[in-house]
């Protein structure tokens, strides 16, 4: 029975969403304009990568495709007739939002078809009833923040009067979160992952996707940094995701970094954690000769995302994508013969795009393995056809989207 691998480059939009105006996003095109900078020189820093971006994999299995078919154009840099083998287009999402949740769920078969609750872009953002709520629950005397920020810049601003006061730092983004900043040790770890659990309960009604614990450490003097105890706190996925066809059929299922976080630890199978791309890929690698026949393998690359996107690095995504590209032939040579292999992306983040958040952009969809012959697949209208081919693959039935193999 054939095995099917997803493997999710976080942020990887190729532009061209059809709605991207009403977000504010029209024109974002996050692999687009990242090989443009480099064509041009301006992905190069002293010390991490020079010149044109150098994905040779990815160009063969069709990656300038997809953002020919998002956007019309091949981009500067990448060459369309590398493309020699696998299928590759793109997918619009139908999903309301540009987050990773949302793209998740929708990838896997179960797009959201509500509305996630945010918090207003003045300040403070966050309701005085919500912060009051919180500090009696948890035993704080205030919160510092209350506001739309980057992670690491918001730290880096107040994490001094954190230490000093004793209050967390609370903010949010143009995604549906709600975070809290602590250090590690001033604050307390443990203590930092109960407040979360708190804000978790308080926030159901209002239908916030994520509550997300970022501990640092540091001080003033050598600055604080974000440490690898991230803890997400979501909401249940619908019950009728890929994962939960494959559990109620008794699959193997691996879920590598992020995703337990993302689909909330439901039917998420095995779960490999990992700190960073490297070493999601170094879990991949140990896992995949292991799946079981018939099993579903997730993998979720979150470096380009919170490391390079939100941080507006146009050198560091760069860098990490011909990082995952020298790589991807290592994973390539694990597949047996009857195997299913997608490469996507969940939203967009274009680091050459105004602000700090995501972008509302289409997705790349390169399909391949052993058998899998060279297809254009045009742009499909919901990121659900990826699950619905998994799911073809392995021999299960999808809830939403259409198959293309």
């Amino acid at each position: 029975m054939s095995r099917a691998f997803l493997l999710v480059l976080d942020s990887l939009g190729v532009g061209g969403a059809p709605d991207a105006a009403a977000f504010g996003d029209q024109g974002a095109a996050t692999l687009g304009h990242i090989a443009q900078c480099c064509a041009v020189g301006g992905g190069d820093r002293s010390g991490l990568r020079r010149g044109p971006l150098r994905i040779a994999n990815l160009a063969a299995l069709g990656v300038a495709e997809c953002c020919r078919v998002a956007t019309g154009d091949a981009p500067i840099g990448l060459r369309a007739d590398s493309w020699s083998h696998g299928c590759a287009g793109a997918a619009a999402e139908i999903s309301t939002g540009k987050d990773s949740q949302s793209g998740h769920w929708e990838i896997t078969g179960a797009p959201v078809r509500f509305e996630w609750g945010y918090f207003p872009k003045e300040e403070p953002c966050f309701a005085p009833e919500l912060i009051d709520a919180l500090c009696a629950a948890a035993g704080l005397h205030g919160v510092l923040g209350q506001r739309h920020a980057s992670g690491t810049q918001i730290i880096e601003e107040l994490g001094e009067a954190h230490v000093r006061s004793g209050k967390p730092i609370c903010y949010t983004s143009a995604d549906s979160v709600f975070q809290i900043a602590a250090h590690e040790e001033a604050f307390g770890l443990e203590r930092l992952y109960r407040v979360c659990e708190i804000a978790r309960a308080l926030l159901d009604e209002a239908r916030v996707g994520r509550v997300i614990a970022r501990p640092f450490l540091g001080d003033p003097g050598s600055g604080f940094r974000r440490t690898t105890n991230r803890r997400d706190y979501g909401v249940d996925p619908p019950p009728d995701t890929l994962l939960h066809q494959a559990a109620a059929a008794h699959r193997d299922i691996v879920s590598i970094g992020k995703i337990g976080d993302l689909f909330n630890h439901c039917s998420t199978g095995r779960e490999l954690k990992a700190p960073d791309n490297h070493a999601v890929f170094d879990r991949l690698i140990e896992a995949a000769p292991r799946l079981g026949e018939g099993g579903l393998l997730l993998a979720n690359f979150v470096d380009f995302d919170t490391l390079y996107g939100h941080r507006r690095d146009v050198a560091g995504y760069a860098a990490a994508l011909e990082a995952f590209d020298e790589r991807l032939p290592e994973f390539m040579q694990q597949l047996r013969a009857d195997d299913l292999a997608i490469v996507t992306g969940d939203h967009g983040c274009d680091p050459t795009w105004p602000g700090t958040d995501h972008t509302r952009e289409c997705i790349p969809v390169m399909a391949f393995g052993p058998n899998v012959g060279r297809t254009a697949l045009g742009r499909r209208t919901s990121f659900a056809d990826i699950g619905a081919t998994l799911a073809q693959r392995v021999g299960l039935t999808a809830k939403s989207g259409r198959a293309f193999l």
